[in-house]
Formats: structure tokens, sequence, C-alpha cells
């Protein structure tokens, strides 16, 4: 048994996440007879305790450490359970036990772990109002979702393609998917946080980020209902395509970076551009009261799974086009796709750049007519939802995003 510098850090850490978490129990244990057990000097000794069974290093050193945790754990709930059935103090004991160990050879990671296990016992009320009162049933059911998604499903697919054209990639495409439903859980916080004070033109910036097309079509049929919401709707419709260009740097830092970078400057002109529109028509729009928003879900999996079949029917449609006309034909499936979805077009796109089977120019060129197709599409969106003068600013809109967005293709 050797004592070193890194062993007394270790030590320092045990004792120092004891410490931590234990003032954090001996505040809430309460005083007198019926206070809870366990404080300050409980769980800074079997911090302790477990840094000395793990660098002690024998084989029934840790066991024996981790068996009195328990024990006394056991006992504690026993003792205190006819009045408390909680047992979030006798877990964190044997979670403190355990830290103690971590910190003997990983010190910072046992560290940063006795924080946020202070945080999250600290928090107790906050998070008990958050899950019974704050949060939803959709809501809870929707995190659950995403969380299965993102830590179950997502590292079981495959790395690899598995159709005959060798284009679909089931760990990219769900990869896809469980970013479209962060972003949207994303918006949804953020416009459940801020309010409906803002009104349209929050609600649109967020929509975008679900489906600006759908999103234009829904600010022209509020601007139809009441035309006194006529600006406010365009201030929505205009930050929604701000939500556009940067969607799709998103989606394309995931799939190929390469095709990111080229496009930066492009998609950041096209976002200035919406940005400046927007800002514009929400100055003129005033602070007319825009009445109650209705938030729906933190985001529709049906949605997701749209834009992966969406992105998936795309890469086979190019790659089939491919085979037949050359890189040409890939570039104008990816374009057309634009009607649909630019996201999905764009990450064909990028999907095809890095399988080779796209040059960055034709890989470039086939991102921007997809967002150009896109453009007309949510012009022809709004005239049938809102009539011609309000799909009259929604082309102007449209026209400055794409020729800004043109300018920055050109220019790098």
């Amino acid at each position: 048994m050797q004592y070193d510098s890194e062993s007394v850090l270790g030590f320092a850490a045990a004792l120092g996440i004891g410490l931590l978490i234990g003032i954090e129990r001996e505040r809430s244990k309460g005083s007198g007879p019926e206070r809870g057990p366990g404080g300050v000097r409980t769980f800074a000794l079997f911090a302790m305790a477990g840094a000395a069974a793990r660098l002690l290093n024998e084989a029934w050193t840790v066991p024996v450490v981790l068996a009195a945790a328990a024990a006394l754990a056991v006992a504690s709930y026993l003792r205190s359970s006819s009045r408390d059935p909680g047992l979030t103090t006798e877990v964190a004991l044997v979670l403190t036990t355990l830290l103690g160990m971590l910190a003997i050879g990983q010190p910072a990671l046992a560290a940063g772990l006795g924080v946020v296990t202070a945080v999250i016992l600290a928090a107790r009320t906050r998070l008990h109002q958050l899950a019974t009162d704050k949060l939803s049933g959709p809501e809870i059911h929707d995190a659950l979702v995403l969380a299965a998604a993102a830590l179950v499903v997502l590292p079981l697919l495959p790395d690899r393609a598995i159709d005959p054209t060798g284009t679909l990639n089931p760990r990219v495409i769900w990869s896809l998917a469980v970013l479209v439903m962060s972003i949207n859980a994303v918006g949804y916080i953020a416009l459940r946080t801020l309010g409906p004070i803002h009104g349209l033109a929050l609600s649109g910036f967020a929509g975008g980020f679900v489906s600006s097309t759908a999103t234009h079509g829904a600010m022209a049929g509020r601007a139809a209902q009441d035309p006194t919401l006529t600006r406010a709707a365009l201030a929505g419709a205009a930050l929604s395509s701000v939500s556009t260009p940067l969607y799709m740097l998103m989606v394309l830092a995931l799939v190929s970076p390469a095709l990111m970078s080229s496009l930066g400057l492009a998609m950041g002109l096209s976002a200035a551009a919406a940005s400046m529109v927007g800002a514009g028509v929400m100055i003129a729009a005033g602070r007319a009261p825009h009445g109650e928003m209705h938030l729906g879900r933190p985001f529709d999996l049906r949605q997701a799974l749209i834009f992966t079949a969406t992105f998936s029917l795309v890469m086979l449609i190019a790659a089939l086009l491919e085979k037949g006309f050359g890189s040409a034909g890939a570039l104008w499936g990816v374009a057309l796709a634009g009607l649909a979805d630019t996201q999905a077009a764009g990450a064909s796109a990028g999907a095809m750049l890095e399988a080779g089977r796209l040059p960055l120019l034709d890989a470039r060129t086939a991102v921007m007519l997809a967002y150009t197709v896109n453009g007309v599409m949510k012009v022809l969106v709004s005239v049938t939802a809102g009539g011609v003068r309000f799909a009259g600013w929604i082309a102007g809109m449209q026209v400055a995003m794409v020729s800004f967005g043109w300018l920055g293709w050109a220019w790098s």
C-alpha cells in the first residue's frame, strides 16, 4: 500500500463529497426525537470509509464497507418508515460511500457526481412540484419517449447501410429522428417558459423548428381569420423562416460537417435577412394583444417519423436517379425533395456527400435548390390559407432570404 499525492487528493475529494451531501441532509432531517437519520458526520465518515476501503484494496474491505452502509440504511428505514416511507437519505448514504470509493483513482469524476447528488437532494421541493404540478401527463410521456429513443433505441441500431443501394444507415436515420424531437422539445420549452406575451412571433419561431411551411400556413390562416393580427402573423412567419436555416445547419452538423461548413455563410445570411424582416414587422405590429396561445405537446413522434421517412425516401430516389443519370440525377432528386421538407433534403445531400456519391459542389447546389423550392412552397401555402395580399408579403420575404442565401453560396 502506497501513499502519494493522488491518494491524498482522493481522500480530500471523498471528505468534500461527504461533507457536502451531509450538510444538505442535516438541514432536511429536522430536529428533536423525531429527526431523520444521518447528518454531516455520518455521511462524511462513510465517504472516508469508502475511500479507505478502496485504498486498502483488500478482497474484503470494499464488500464490508458497502455492507455496513447498506445495513445502516436498512436500519434507518425501519426506524423511520412509519412517519416517512421515503428512501432518499438511505440511498444517498450508500451512494456517498460508493463516491468515496470512486474518489480514489477518479477524484474529479467523484466530486462532480457528488455535487450533482447534492443538487438533486436540495431541489427536492422543486422537483416534486415539477413532477406533480408543473408537468402534465403528456409532457412526462413525451420526455420518456425521447429518453427511450436516445438512450435505448439509438445504441441498439447498426451503424452501417442495410439496403441494396448502400444508402440507408439506421443509426444515422434514427439520430435525425432524435434530433427532430429534441429541437421540437426545446422550442416547446421556450414557448412555455416565456409565455404567450410575445404571441404569434414567438410561436412562429418555435413552430419553424417543427415545420416552417406548416407554420406559414397557420400564420396565414390566423391573419385571414382576424386581419388586425396580420402584422403579428407576418412576424411569426418571418421568424419561422429564421428557424429554417438554423435547423438546416443543425441537421448538417450531424450528417455532414463538411457540407455544414460550406453552407454556413449562405444559411447565416439567409437567417440574417429573415431576422431583419421579422424584427421590422414586430416593431410595426406594436403590442397588440394576441390572445391565448395553444402550446400543444413538446413534440410529435409522428412528425419525427415523417421526417425520417421523407429522408429515407429521398435518399433512395436520389440513389436510383444517380444510377440512372449520374450525379445530376441525384442533385435534382434532392432539390425536388424541398417541396416536402428542406431539412430532409439537406440531410440526404449531406449523407450522399459523406458516402462519396455526390461531389461537394453538387451537394451545396442541391441544398440551395431545395431551399429555393421550399420557399416557393411557402408562398403557395400562404396564398391558399391567407390570400394574395398576405402571400405577397411572404413572397417578398422568401425572395430576400433565398437571394441572400444564394449570395452566400456564390461567395463561399
